[in-house]
């Protein structure tokens, strides 16, 4: 039976001033009739945060200030007919601005928190009502999601970045894939008007039926999702049809790589390396299955079966005279 060990009060405050940014720069957007001194002196009554705070008299000098200047956080004071931090943070957020924004106001949360968030603040606090802890607390949460929504978004765009690069890529391969099959023995069918141009794009497989056609594009789809290992019978199955319709090894390529740009196009942002690495494997496997169904039918021609004696007919029968 497990003992709970009960932490002390100092190591639970240890973990929790994790949280709290040992120093924030915040600027204070407020107008002349309450400047912010007051904040500024309970800010350092607290030691939870250094918090060098500057102060900005009115919304013009906030945005200029805004516009040449970092800060971690910014508090604007909502005095309704003085200075409607609603209307500023509207026209802060338009403008393309990113900082955590609290509000401080002598309204009550219940009235204005929800108009806030709609403008694109992070929180609101009635000044009457907050403590200063309480302050440092909101400030810092909404600095941590400002970093975080600011990672996440980095992290996103590295993702659209590496699918481009593997749709890229993937696009590469095949092309150079075609490039190969339309090179291997282009000196014995340099006549053959249906054989498709390196690097013109997708191409019909010439000469091969629409019903083998969808029946391979759907064994690729199934291959990618499934693998091989349910699959052993219909990969033979298929190469004896293939070698029953006199299929050579560069028409099951260019019927492959047919399916597969079709099925690279419908991807659209999904990753791409998986499929090629499965494509390549099954493509493998079918060849592997063709040359061995080709080699069976080359030794039948060669070597034909014989026709064994029945029991009791080993020697020739005695010659009457």
């Amino acid at each position: 039976m497990a003992i709970a060990l009960k932490r002390s009060p100092k190591v639970q405050a240890a973990s929790a001033w994790k949280n709290i940014p040992p120093v924030m720069r915040v600027l204070h957007i407020t107008n002349r009739a309450r400047t912010g001194g007051w904040l500024a002196e309970a800010f350092a009554a607290d030691s939870a945060s250094d918090v060098d705070l500057q102060q900005a008299i009115g919304s013009a000098v906030g945005l200029a200030r805004l516009r040449d200047e970092a800060f971690d956080a910014v508090l604007v004071s909502h005095e309704p007919g003085a200075l409607d931090a609603l209307e500023l943070i509207e026209g802060y957020r338009a403008g393309g601005a990113e900082e955590p924004i609290v509000v401080l106001g002598s309204q009550s949360e219940q009235e204005m928190a929800a108009l806030c968030y709609e403008v694109g603040a992070d929180a609101y606090l009635c000044a009457n009502t907050t403590t200063t802890r309480h302050l440092i607390w909101t400030v810092a949460r909404a600095v941590q999601r400002h970093h975080l929504v600011i990672e996440n978004r980095r992290l996103g765009q590295a993702e659209i970045q590496r699918l481009q690069r593997e749709h890229d890529e993937a696009e590469r391969l095949v092309g150079e894939q075609w490039a190969v099959v339309e090179g291997i023995g282009a000196s014995h069918d340099a006549t053959d008007a249906s054989r498709p141009r390196a690097g013109a794009g997708p191409q019909p497989a010439a000469g091969l039926p629409e019903e083998l056609v969808a029946h391979y594009r759907e064994l690729l789809r199934t291959y990618v999702i499934m693998g091989s290992g349910n699959l052993a019978c219909e990969l033979g199955q298929l190469a004896q049809w293939l070698a029953t319709a006199g299929v050579t090894a560069r028409q099951t390529l260019r019927l492959h790589l047919c399916a597969l740009e079709e099925l690279i196009r419908g991807l659209g942002a999904r990753s791409t390396r998986h499929v090629m690495n499965r494509a390549d494997l099954l493509v493998m496997e079918i060849l592997v299955e063709l040359a061995e169904a080709y080699h069976w039918r080359y030794r039948q021609r060669v070597r034909p079966p014989v026709q064994l004696l029945l029991p009791g007919f080993d020697e020739p029968l005695p010659v009457a005279c």
